[in-house]
């Protein structure tokens, strides 16, 4: 039998072909430090590619998603596309040299102590390689995987369930009612996007959710919230959104919507619960084209029995129930990660771990996060590589 391939690799590895992934190769490169790519997909950021509907656009003004060393080109909107910002990301990576290794799934990682390496183990068409290095950078992300909870009677439902990764377009629902999982950005998304193909959604709000308007007075809500926590507590800035949005939303509790006694940017910075930004949803939840109903007790053949003992009928079940990361099925021997697959360490210091192990992309802060951890982490490796290079000199 022979034996794995096995590479050296002159630098650190990069687990992931994502944003995170990109953005701390580029700013590698830029500091003259080589790396090695991986990437189970077959292009850069697969989510976005494959896993995202089609009328999806950056839910964030533009400059704040931008990645190290090159901005949005002028000609973009305020809100970019879902295809502009994958051919931005094409581009970033072309601009800066990063070549992933794509259809190589990473198995394991693992560092070896009595070597003082990192050892990854991936596979490529059935032929597993082992990758060497110093170094090792996690970029897989927090949305590797997707959720798919259990409820009871699922498997009795007749229609198409399906996860929000898998949703393109409303255009196959016509005409047919349609039960939505999840009341995140998503889950509302979604609904409108099947309301303006003749659909008849009905939205799943089990959980409480904060839903701030994507605009005050002209500006983005975004731009806001960063401008006050300059100056105000966050406890304070929190407040001060949802009174915001309540002069400028109004009730939503009448239209079946709860918001968490938490504020928004506290259950973002502390569990990665993004507050929903209204782009039409809740006009539509007023007109009573989008229904707005509690949790699923259990499916039928045809539909579903709610918590409060209605019946809701059903020809097609949506998932929008989120993503999580992979990172604890492959980086084996490490307790930097927590069962979940985020650092144990809180944002702003959880991008270093020990032995040469890094994480871009956890800080549940979105792009502008990945961009933070990408520049740290590449700053980092840069002194330890000038330094071994200075001494092997």
């Amino acid at each position: 039998m022979a034996a794995s391939p096995v590479v050296w690799v002159n630098g650190p590895i990069v687990v992931g072909a994502g944003p995170a992934g990109l953005s701390v190769a580029a700013c590698l490169r830029e500091r003259g430090v080589p790396s090695v790519v991986l990437d189970r997909a077959d292009c850069v950021a697969s989510l976005w590619q494959y896993g995202t509907y089609d009328r999806l656009r950056l839910h964030l003004p533009r400059h704040f998603c931008e990645l190290p060393g090159m901005p949005f080109p002028d000609s973009y909107p305020e809100y970019p596309t879902k295809r502009q910002f994958i051919s931005y990301l094409e581009a970033y990576a072309a601009h800066f040299g990063v070549h992933p290794r794509f259809n190589t799934s990473v198995t394991s990682a693992r560092y070896d102590d009595d070597a003082g390496l990192w050892r990854v183990h991936a596979e490529n068409g059935g032929v597993v390689t082992e990758y060497i290095g110093r170094w090792l950078v996690v970029a897989t992300g927090e949305n590797a995987e997707h959720v798919l909870p259990e409820i009871d009677g699922i498997k009795d439902f007749c229609g198409r369930v399906s996860h929000v990764s898998e949703y393109k377009s409303g255009a196959p629902y016509s005409g047919k009612h349609v039960i939505v999982v999840g009341c995140g950005n998503s889950g509302m998304e979604v609904c409108l996007d099947l309301c303006d193909h003749n659909a008849l959604p009905a939205m799943v709000a089990r959980d409480s959710v904060h839903v701030l308007p994507r605009e005050i007075l002209g500006v983005a809500t975004f731009s806001v919230a960063v401008f006050l926590r300059r100056f105000l507590p966050l406890w304070l800035v929190d407040r001060t959104l949802v009174l915001l949005s309540w002069l400028l939303l109004g009730n939503l509790e009448k239209l079946g919507i709860r918001r968490p006694s938490r504020g928004p940017l506290e259950l973002k910075n502390t569990r990665g619960r993004t507050p929903v930004l209204d782009i039409g949803a809740l006009a539509r939840i007023r007109s009573g084209d989008i229904q707005v109903v509690p949790g699923i007790r259990r499916f039928f053949c045809d539909g579903a029995e709610l918590v409060d003992g209605r019946r809701v009928t059903a020809d097609a079940v949506i998932m929008a129930t989120g993503y999580h990361s992979n990172v604890p099925q492959w980086l084996k021997g490490c307790d930097f990660f927590t069962q979940e697959g985020y650092p144990r360490v809180p944002f702003p210091d959880g991008w270093k771990g020990q032995s040469g192990l890094y994480s871009v992309g956890f800080t549940r802060r979105g792009l502008s996060g990945v961009s933070l951890d990408a520049v740290k982490v590449a700053q980092d490796i840069a002194m330890a590589w000038n330094n071994q290079t200075a001494t092997t000199c």
